[in-house]
């Protein structure tokens, strides 16, 4: 069996290698949102065809053509020089592609280029206390008053909400409607009065998510995306863009590599890391999962650009089986460094910048945060194994208790 890409790739593979020999010196690090470096890079990255390739240029994007192999080639050339691949976030991996599906074409106008380019951040307004996990459960509430969304209610886990622009929002404009069909979908600046926003300090030491109120907000009525009471479609979609980039191949492999490097230059009584064999196996079968999250990636690309619909269960397996991974080999990069896989903070003997510890209990918080494991375990069984759906607890009536 042939698993080469064939001298068309080669060349293309070519081309990036002299690209990044050539700007990897200028990439950012660890960009901050906002910043000029990161800015800079971003437009640089699009304008080169290596981000938002199949965008439209008319919305901001390289307005290249769909080619999984030529996708892939970019992952794998960036992770292997550890080169900073493009800014990703709640606006660029989940609101972009669900405004090109389902946005008017003012929307696109409007809100895909900033976004692209950085110069527009998100933040989604869906989990509220009392629905989270059951998410049609929500009661954030939009009443029409004239050209007028009035928007009352409170959302929480917002992830950069402190930092955000503007925020895609799920509320309920039909109160009477069955919970799944009285749901919209709006979009609204984060600057509109009557927004509250209470930091949540994470096991990370950082406020990442945040409590958002929102006190008679008012939001123009064209605001909207997709029909009214059928935000539960576009929520859809925006959570099926959003359990992928939880679980992004390219970034898996991008620390997959510096793990490697950790492994090789920590060492334990002299013996460097990666020669002691329970730590040795450890990598390998991460690296081999990690080697099938990307195989699988291809197989949705491939679905995805040919309109096959594949397999169901291929797109359910990838948030569950991503977050997990990505957590174990975060926890193999903390035990190999021993007790400096302890520190913290300003302490002189961190690592990579702490990375690995963030990351470490970064990935922990994820494998609850878009669907708990278990809630995607019902998920994979229910809808993608056709197994029995899972018994619901019947409460007990008042005479039932007596």
């Amino acid at each position: 069996m042939d698993l080469s890409y064939g001298a068309e790739y080669e060349e293309f593979r070519a081309e990036v290698a002299e690209f990044l020999a050539k700007h990897k010196d200028t990439a950012p690090k660890n960009p901050e949102l906002r910043s000029v470096e990161a800015i800079s890079w971003q437009k640089t990255l699009i304008e080169a065809g290596y981000f938002a390739r199949t965008t439209p240029a008319e919305y901001g994007g390289h307005g290249g053509k769909p080619d999984i192999l030529k996708s892939r080639i970019i992952a794998e050339e960036f992770a292997r020089t550890r080169t900073h691949p493009g800014m990703g976030g709640q606006g660029i991996s989940m609101l972009v592609p669900t405004l090109l599906e389902s946005g008017t074409q003012a929307q696109k106008e409007q809100f895909i280029q900033p976004t692209l380019h950085g110069e527009m951040l998100w933040c989604q307004g869906y989990s509220e206390p009392g629905a989270g996990s059951d998410l049609a459960a929500l009661r954030t509430a939009a009443v029409l008053d004239g050209d007028e969304w009035v928007v009352n209610g409170q959302k929480i886990w917002t992830s950069t909400a402190q930092l955000a622009d503007w925020i895609f929002c799920l509320v309920r404009t039909e109160p009477d409607a069955p919970k799944h069909q009285g749901i919209s979908f709006l979009l609204f600046s984060m600057d509109t009065p009557g927004i509250e926003i209470r930091p949540l300090v994470d096991m990370t030491g950082k406020a990442n998510f945040n409590e958002v109120f929102f006190t008679d907000v008012r939001v123009p009525k064209n605001q909207i995306v997709g029909a009214r009471g059928e935000g539960w479609k576009v929520a859809n979609t925006i959570l099926k863009h959003e359990r992928g980039s939880l679980a992004d191949p390219n970034a898996m492999q991008h620390r997959l590599n510096g793990l490697v490097e950790l492994l090789e230059t920590e060492t334990v009584d002299g013996t460097r890391v990666i020669d002691i064999p329970s730590f040795r196996d450890r990598l390998m079968r991460i690296t081999g999962r990690v080697m099938a999250a990307k195989c699988n990636d291809l197989r949705l690309l491939s679905n995805s650009i040919n309109k096959t619909g594949g397999s169901p269960l291929a797109a359910m397996v990838t948030k569950l089986q991503g977050t997990e991974l990505r957590h174990e080999l975060e926890a193999l990069a903390v035990d190999a460094m021993g007790e400096i896989g302890l520190a913290y903070g300003d302490n002189e003997h961190l690592r990579g910048g702490g990375s690995w510890q963030t990351q470490y209990m970064y990935f922990l918080g994820l494998i609850i945060g878009g669907g708990t494991s278990q809630i995607q375990k019902n998920i994979i069984s229910e809808r993608g194994l056709g197994m029995p759906r899972e018994p619901k607890v019947v409460a007990a009536t008042k005479q039932g208790a007596a």
